[in-house]
């Protein structure tokens, strides 16, 4: 036989072979993503006393990853960072409302891969403009393939509601139709932090760490998604640095820098991850999670949170 041919021959051999790899068998059936709306890097994570956020720092930290280089690299607004989240993709999109993500989201990969079971996707947002989040100006996803939304008071264009209804809503929510995956959005502390009133936004920040708490405790315990449950808890955006709280949308460290804390039975435990990662990022890496391979995303699948990496 021709050596040319016989090389050939076994390098298609090997292809074929790489191609019938099963994927990875992930534990994960289950994501559940709540975003904690602007607060500064300085006053979550970066603060060693950790003073205002007990619950993530003494009760969750043990069971999971907390990445100390976690960065929103795009334009450091609300609606701009929950797409780069959902989505994949750094966008610059008017922050109101009134502007459909250029790319389908998570949620419309997800429904599109699980027919009929569009009810076990859904967004809880204390933000009404969120809603965008949902649909997708791509002619290809757009009024398709939607999740049930619960944004603001009645939907977009309604207001913001109090972060008390929306963590009551979350509730309802996984005790009766237990979505598989699941975006929830505190408008806390974003919304005092622009008031100028400080005791306000650091009390916003403790707040939505006790209702995230009680969301993770409620994961970890209830038999549908004890042990199957990826639970991400981030921010889109910080605030500016010094007395500049008030404010956020630029380029600063203080915009940039972000938390994120990730537990699922595919992951590490008890550690700080210090390498850098963003947004699209962790998008990349719950498509990785969520078998969905036939969306695309600017970020890289963040390797080093999972188990034997």
């Amino acid at each position: 036989m021709n050596r040319f041919y016989l090389i050939y021959l076994i390098t298609v051999l090997l292809s074929c072979t790489y191609d019938k790899i099963p994927e990875h068998p992930y534990v994960t059936e289950n994501v559940v993503i709540v975003v904690m709306d602007g607060p500064r890097y300085s006053e979550t994570i970066g603060d060693s006393s950790h003073q205002f956020i007990p619950h993530l720092w003494n009760d969750m930290r043990d069971s999971g990853i907390i990445c100390t280089e976690f960065y929103n690299e795009g334009i450091t607004f609300t609606v701009n960072g929950h797409v780069a989240l959902t989505t994949g993709h750094y966008q610059s999109i008017d922050n109101t409302g009134l502007e459909l993500p250029a790319n389908p989201s998570i949620f419309q990969y997800w429904i599109k891969n699980h027919p009929g079971n569009s009810s076990k996707t859904a967004l809880i947002c204390s933000k009404d403009k969120l809603e965008v989040l949902g649909n997708t100006s791509d002619y290809r996803f757009k009024n398709k393939f939607n999740p049930p939304s619960d944004c603001g008071i009645q939907g977009n264009g309604s207001g913001y509601r109090d972060d008390s209804i929306t963590f009551n809503h979350v509730l309802t929510a996984l005790t009766t139709t237990k979505p598989n995956l699941l975006l929830v959005n505190f408008k806390e502390p974003d919304y005092s932090g622009h008031t100028g009133n400080w005791s306000n936004y650091l009390n916003g920040i403790k707040k939505i760490d006790e209702y995230t708490y009680q969301i993770w405790q409620y994961l970890n315990t209830d038999n549908h998604y004890k042990g199957k449950t990826t639970f991400i808890f981030t921010n889109d955006h910080g605030r500016h640095l010094g007395n500049g709280f008030q404010h956020h949308g630029d380029d600063c460290t203080g915009c940039r820098h972000i938390f994120l804390y990730a537990q699922g039975p595919d992951f590490k435990k008890g550690m700080l991850n210090a390498q850098h990662a963003s947004l699209v990022d962790l998008h990349a890496t719950l498509l990785q999670l969520l078998h969905i391979n036939n969306s695309n995303s600017e970020g890289h699948v963040m390797i080093s949170l999972f188990n034997n990496h």
